[in-house]
């Protein structure tokens, strides 16, 4: 059975950029996406920000070269945009065989929630009501490129499109496919945005993660896929990394909240080392899941020194960048993680200002360039405590 994992494509967009390059730069430039909501519509819109993509369901359709029609969600759309990009930088031929594992939380709900009362009055709308199940875009992304593989849906909160990566891994190891596309996708919505800020856990401002001052999260938008290729088919191709670890911990401590101790935290991150044969002392970079919330950044931050004692490497979070993607958060962020590998860069967690005083440490302010990154870390943090580590390795 193959024993390496390699990724051989990405695509990505959000509100840092439509694609994989644009990813690159907005990462390079630090880039913020956050700022005013336009195109939800919702109460909230002059009280609170976001990493809002700033295209219309229409124009979405346009750029994914699909016909927009009763039914399609902006879930879909955006998944199919970001797939699109990550095959075609893979070059993979025969997408029927291939295999599909998306994370998702809002699924369908974009439009049942905003056609609700057509429901209720006529059935104009009537197509979405069969869109409204997470699935609905995971099989949307499989008709649109003829995928009749393995198919899977991933709902495990904001760990959700790590643990699709993660699952896509296992697959292959296990020998039961070769290839697979995983990642997720999110898109904003008025369920969300309102739960959270009901929660009191959305910040007015942009976020800023491990800051003493930290006031809660910005929600995000967007879609993000990897392709996946075992080493006993991808030849000669070029690829970007290797998935080397994963580890996956439930502490089911509380429905919205991760242990204080960080024990679930701890042991995903324990699991993912043990799984790539690495010391913590070779982990570069830690793609923190740093939401700016009281309870996630210590809880977190806890874990972090427990497992990395007084080594601790390049800590950020790119949250304030791409705001919190909820299911899509753990692809998102995997990307950004192959782009600090491939540049050899450590991308900066925006707005801090002052070191919080449970912490020994702080997350890096500053993009660091040209430095090795061999080994990268990426958590995915999700409610009820489902806790996701992925290791990303050069090869």
């Amino acid at each position: 059975m193959p024993q390496k994992v390699f990724i051989t494509g990405c695509g990505m967009i959000s509100a840092i950029g439509d694609s994989f390059k644009e990813t690159e730069k907005s990462v390079h430039a630090g880039k913020s996406g956050i700022g005013a909501i336009t195109l939800l519509e919702t109460g909230n819109r002059n009280q609170l920000v976001a990493g809002e993509i700033k295209h219309t369901d229409v124009a979405l359709a346009e750029m994914a070269g699909i016909s927009f029609t009763p039914g399609l969600t902006r879930t879909a759309l955006l998944g199919i945009i970001a797939a699109k990009e990550a095959l075609q930088q893979s070059q993979v031929k025969d997408t029927g065989t291939l295999a599909l594992i998306s994370g998702t939380t809002v699924g369908g709900m974009v439009a049942t929630e905003k056609y609700y009362n057509d429901f209720l009055t006529n059935d104009t709308k009537n197509d979405f009501i069969e869109s409204h199940d997470c699935g609905d875009s995971t099989e949307r992304i499989a008709g649109f490129f003829g995928m009749k593989g393995y198919l899977s849906t991933i709902n495990t909160a904001c760990s959700s499109s790590a643990n699709a990566i993660m699952l896509a891994t296992r697959l292959i190891k296990s020998g039961r496919i070769q290839r697979a596309i995983a990642g997720g996708v999110d898109a904003l919505s008025k369920f969300t945005l309102n739960g959270f800020n009901t929660l009191m856990i959305i910040d007015p401002n942009p976020c800023k993660p491990f800051d003493e001052n930290r006031n809660g999260l910005n929600l995000g938008e967007g879609a993000a896929f990897l392709v996946l290729e075992s080493e006993d088919v991808i030849g000669k191709k070029e690829f970007f990394c290797e998935i080397s670890g994963y580890g996956n911990a439930n502490d089911a401590y509380h429905q919205t909240a991760l242990s204080p101790d960080g024990r679930g935290a701890f042991l995903s991150m324990r699991a993912a080392l043990e799984k790539a044969r690495l010391d913590s002392g070779e982990i570069d970079y830690i793609n923190a899941h740093g939401t700016a919330t009281q309870n996630n950044d210590l809880s977190e931050g806890i874990a972090i020194e427990r497992l990395f004692g007084s080594k601790i490497p390049f800590v950020s979070s790119t949250k304030p960048m791409t705001g919190h993607l909820l299911g899509a958060a753990g692809a998102v962020e995997a990307v950004i993680s192959i782009i600090a590998m491939k540049n050899g860069c450590v991308p900066a967690n925006l707005n801090f200002t002052s070191k919080m005083k449970e912490l020994g440490f702080s997350p890096v302010t500053e993009m660091v360039r040209n430095v090795e990154i061999r080994h990268i870390m990426s958590n995915s943090f999700g409610f009820g405590g489902n806790n996701t580590t992925l290791i990303f390795s050069k090869a």
